[in-house]
C-alpha cells in the first residue's frame, strides 16, 4: 500500500534530481533536494487538514484533486505564482519576466547595473501583501476550529473555553479583524498599510465565500455515521455542487499554505525552475501522497487529536505570516513548529489509544458510545 501511494511520488523525484543535474550539475541537484524537504516539512500540517477535507470527497473528486489538483499545486503556485507577483510589480511582460527570473544580476545583487530591480527583490518586495492574505486566510481556518464546539478535545485548558467563547456569533471575524488592524498599524512599513490591510482583507472575504459554498451545498447526513458506506472513513462522500466547492476550498487551502514556502525558498535560490523542481514536483507530490495515505489508513480516525494539532499549526503558521510582515522569521522555525505540534498531538493520541485499551475498550468503541 505504501509503495502502491508514494511510488509515483517517488518517481518523480528521481526524474526532477535527473533534470536538476542536466539543469545545473550538482549544485542544482542539492538545491531541489534542500528545497523538496523544506515544503514537506513546512507543508505536513497542510497534508492532515487535506486530509480531513479529501475524506468527506466522493471518490471522482478525489481523483480530481490528485491529478488537476496538484497540476495546479506545482505549475500554477511554484512556478506561474511568482511570476504573475513579477508582472503586477514591475509591469513586465510574461516573456520579459521570465527572461528576469532565469538572468539575474551578477553575485545575486538586488538590483542590475542599471538599477532594475532582480527578480527576487520583486518577490520579497512583495511579501507583506502575500503575507497578510495568506496569513489572514489561515487565520479565519484556525479560529473558526477552535471557536466550534467538538467531541473531542486536545489542549482542554484553553480549548474548552475557547469554545464556550465561540457560542458569540462572528467572534472568529472579529478576532481576525483586530489582528489585522494591529499587524498594519505595527508592523507594515507606512507606505504597505493600505495594502497589507487590503491583502488581509482579502483573505478573510476569500474564505468566508469558499467556506460559505461548501457549507451551503453540505451533504444531510454528512457527519452521520453510514452503515452502508465503505472505505477509511464513515462519511457521506460529497459529490457535485458540493465535492466542487470542497475541491475549491483545498486549493485555496493549498495556495495559503504554499505561500510561506514560496517566499522562503528565495533564501536559498531565485531560480523558478529549480523553485518549481523543488517545491512543486518534489514536495507537492509528497505531500499529495502523505494526503492519501493519511485517509486510506484512516489515520485520522485512529488518532483523534492529530486534527486539532494540524490546526494549532495552522494558527502558529498564520501568527508566524502576520508577523513576517515587519519581522524577518527563519524558515527552520516555520517548519519545527508544526512538526512539534502534530507531533505532540501525535503522542497524544496514541496515549489516549492505550488508555482505552487498558480499560478493555477501544478508540471505536468509546467514539460509538459517546
Amino acid at each position: 500500500m505504501v509503495l502502491r501511494i508514494f511510488g509515483f511520488s517517488i518517481a518523480v523525484t528521481i526524474v526532477s534530481i535527473i533534470v536538476a543535474f542536466v539543469y545545473g550539475s550538482w549544485e542544482a541537484v542539492a538545491l531541489v533536494v534542500i528545497l523538496g524537504i523544506l515544503e514537506v516539512s513546512l507543508s505536513f500540517d497542510n497534508a492532515v487538514i487535506n486530509a480531513t477535507v479529501l475524506r468527506r470527497m466522493s471518490e471522482f473528486w478525489q481523483k480530481i484533486f490528485l491529478t488537476i489538483g496538484i497540476i495546479i499545486a506545482v505549475f500554477g503556485m511554484r512556478l506561474v505564482f511568482p511570476l504573475v507577483i513579477v508582472w503586477a510589480a514591475s509591469g513586465l511582460g510574461p516573456v520579459a519576466a521570465l527572461d528576469l527570473a532565469l538572468n539575474p544580476p551578477a553575485d545575486d545583487a538586488p538590483y542590475f547595473p542599471n538599477g532594475d530591480p532582480s527578480y527576487e527583490t520583486l518577490i520579497t518586495d512583495a511579501h507583506p501583501q502575500i503575507a497578510a492574505f495568506g496569513g489572514m486566510f489561515l487565520l479565519m481556518l484556525f479560529l473558526g476550529f477552535i471557536f466550534e464546539e467538538r467531541e473531542h478535545t486536545w489542549l482542554s485548558w484553553i480549548e474548552k473555553p475557547l469554545q464556550k467563547a465561540g457560542k458569540l456569533d462572528m467572534l472568529a471575524v472579529v478576532v481576525a479583524g483586530v489582528l489585522l488592524v494591529l499587524t498594519a498599524e505595527f508592523l507594515a512599513e507606512d507606505e504597505k498599510i493600505s495594502t497589507v490591510m487590503v491583502s488581509g482583507v482579502l483573505g478573510m472575504v476569500t474564505y468566508i465565500a469558499v467556506n460559505g459554498l461548501g457549507n451551503l451545498f453540505h451533504i444531510p447526513g454528512e457527519d452521520e455515521d453510514e452503515e452502508a458506506s465503505s472505505g477509511p472513513s464513515d462519511l457521506a462522500k460529497a459529490t457535485g455542487k458540493a465535492g466542487f466547492f470542497l475541491f475549491l476550498y483545498l486549493e485555496v487551502l493549498d495556495a495559503s499554505f504554499s505561500f510561506d514556502g514560496v517566499i522562503g525558498a528565495f533564501a536559498i535560490t531565485a531560480d523558478p525552475i529549480i523553485i518549481a523542481l523543488g517545491l512543486g514536483f518534489i514536495g507537492a507530490m509528497f505531500v499529495r501522497s502523505l494526503t492519501v495515505f493519511l485517509v486510506r489508513k484512516g489515520t485520522l480516525d485512529d488518532y483523534v487529536y492529530l486534527e486539532h494539532g494540524a490546526h494549532w499549526a495552522i494558527g502558529a503558521l498564520a501568527t508566524i505570516l502576520l508577523v513576517s510582515i515587519g519581522v524577518h522569521i527563519n524558515e527552520i522555525i516555520t517548519g519545527l513548529v508544526g512538526v512539534v505540534l502534530i507531533g505532540l498531538s501525535f503522542w497524544s493520541s496514541v496515549r489516549r489509544n492505550k488508555r482505552i485499551e487498558a480499560e478493555g475498550g477501544t478508540a471505536e468503541v468509546e467514539l460509538e458510545k459517546a
